[in-house]
C-alpha cells in the first residue's frame, strides 16, 4: 500500500484534511496519518491539493501531433505530453476529414488502447469522433467536402472504439440514425456543429442525444425568442462541454453555465496539435492554422480549436466563478468520466482507479499518478 500525506484531498463534495490517501492500483480510502506503516511508500504533498486525475473527452492533438493523422507514435506522444497537465485519461478526438482518414485514426487508437492502460502517459478510453456528421453552415474549422449525413451503421460497426460522437441532429432525417445508435450502442451522442433550432434540439434529446459539444461554439445561440441549441442544452438534462480558455467563451459566462448545469458541466480542452508549442503555423484537418498566444485561427480568422491545458481550465473556472475547488475539479474529472460511462475514473473513492494529481494552489501540476504509478513529476 502507498500513501499520500499532508495534502488537501479533493473529494467530489469536500476537501479532506489531516488524513492520508491510501492506494495501490486502486484507491483504498483515507487513513489516519499516524496509522501509516513505517515501511510504507509515502509521498508528502506539502499542503497541496490531491485531486483525481483529469479526464479530457475532447482533445484533437498536442505537441505537434494530431489524432486524425492516424499515427500511433503521435497519439502516444500526445498521451505522454498531456500527463504533464494532470490528464490521466482521454478520448483522442478525430474531426471532419475523409472517411479513410477517420478509419485509419480509429485503427491507430484501437492498436494502442490496451497498451495505454500501463504506459507512462494518459490512458486512452476510446475516441471522440467530432464529425463528419455535422452541418456545413456550422462547420467552423472543419472541411465541408468531407461532411456526411449521420450514419448509424458506421457508429455501430465502430462502437468498440468510438466512445462519443458529435453530430448535427437536423442533418439526420427523422433522427433515424440517432435513435438507432442510441438503441444499439453505448456511444455518447452529442449535438454540435449544428444549426438546429430549439425544438429540433429538444426532440433530439428525447431521441437519444445526451451531450452538447463545446457549448456556445458552432451552434445556434440563446436568444429570448429563439433559444436555439444553447437554450436546449441549458434547459434539458444533457451534459455540456465548456472550453474555459477565456477566448472561446467570455469568462463572464462561466458562472451562469456552472449554476445551471452543476454536475453536468464538463471541462474540455479541444486542444489542437499547436498545444504545448510556440506561436506559429500548424495544421488542423488538412488546413493551416495560426497560433498567437491562446488563439488558434484559420487564415480567414475562423477560430480553430485551442491550446488550452486542463489544469489551466480549472484555474480559469475557479478565478471567474464562485465554484469550490471540489466542484471545479469534478468538472475536469468525475463529470466527464460519468458522461462517457467510465465508471472507475474521476474520483478518489475506494475501488476507483488510483489516478491522482498533486497540484499547487494555482493548479500547477507537481505530480501525476496513473493506476498507482507516477507518470509525471515536475
Amino acid at each position: 500500500m502507498k500513501y499520500i500525506k499532508n495534502g488537501l484531498i479533493v473529494m467530489p463534495d469536500r476537501i479532506v484534511t489531516g488524513k492520508a490517501l491510501a492506494y495501490d492500483e486502486t484507491i483504498s480510502g483515507c487513513a489516519d496519518e499516524s496509522d501509516i506503516p513505517a515501511d510504507a511508500e509515502v509521498i508528502d504533498a506539502g499542503g497541496r491539493y490531491v485531486c483525481p486525475g483529469f479526464v479530457d473527452i475532447h482533445i484533437h492533438g498536442y505537441l505537434n501531433e494530431d489524432t486524425s493523422d492516424g499515427k500511433p507514435e503521435g497519439i502516444r506522444k500526445m498521451a505522454y505530453g498531456i500527463a504533464q497537465n494532470g490528464v490521466t485519461a482521454f478520448l483522442p478526438t478525430t474531426m471532419t476529414v475523409s472517411m479513410e482518414e477517420i478509419g485509419a485514426a480509429l485503427d491507430a487508437v484501437r492498436s494502442l488502447k490496451k497498451e495505454s492502460e500501463s504506459w507512462g502517459g494518459a490512458e486512452i478510453l476510446g475516441v471522440h469522433a467530432e464529425g463528419p456528421f455535422i452541418n456545413p453552415s456550422k462547420k467552423g474549422a472543419q472541411e465541408e467536402r468531407h461532411i456526411k449525413k449521420p450514419d448509424a451503421q458506421f457508429l455501430i460497426e465502430n462502437a468498440d472504439i468510438i466512445r462519443s460522437v458529435t453530430l448535427a441532429p437536423e442533418m439526420d432525417e427523422g433522427h433515424a440514425a440517432i435513435r438507432e445508435a442510441a438503441k444499439k450502442t453505448d456511444i455518447l451522442l452529442s449535438m454540435g456543429h449544428t444549426g438546429a433550432n430549439y425544438e429540433e434540439a429538444v426532440s433530439a434529446v428525447a431521441d437519444g442525444v445526451r451531450h452538447a459539444t463545446h457549448l456556445f461554439n458552432a451552434m445556434t445561440p440563446l436568444l429570448h425568442r429563439d433559444p436555439g441549441v444553447v437554450g436546449a442544452a441549458l434547459a434539458t438534462d444533457v451534459t455540456v462541454e465548456l472550453i474555459c480558455d477565456t477566448f472561446h467563451i467570455h469568462p463572464g459566462v462561466f458562472q451562469t453555465v456552472a449554476k445551471l448545469k452543476a454536475d453536468k458541466l464538463c471541462l474540455i480542452t479541444d486542444c489542437t496539435r499547436a498545444g504545448g508549442m510556440p506561436d506559429g503555423e500548424y495544421s488542423l484537418g488538412g488546413q493551416p492554422i495560426f497560433l498567437k498566444g491562446i488563439e488558434c485561427r484559420l487564415a480567414d480568422g475562423t477560430i480553430a480549436g485551442s491550446v488550452l491545458k486542463m489544469n489551466v481550465a480549472i484555474r480559469n473556472l475557479l478565478r471567474h466563478t464562485t465554484l469550490s475547488v471540489p466542484e471545479a475539479v469534478a468538472a475536469a474529472s468525475l463529470n466527464p468520466a460519468r458522461a462517457i460511462g467510465a465508471k472507475r475514473k474521476g474520483a478518489l473513492k475506494a475501488g476507483y482507479d488510483a489516478d491522482i494529481v498533486i497540484a499547487d494552489r494555482d493548479f500547477q501540476i507537481v505530480k501525476t499518478i496513473k493506476k498507482g504509478s507516477t507518470i509525471y513529476e515536475a
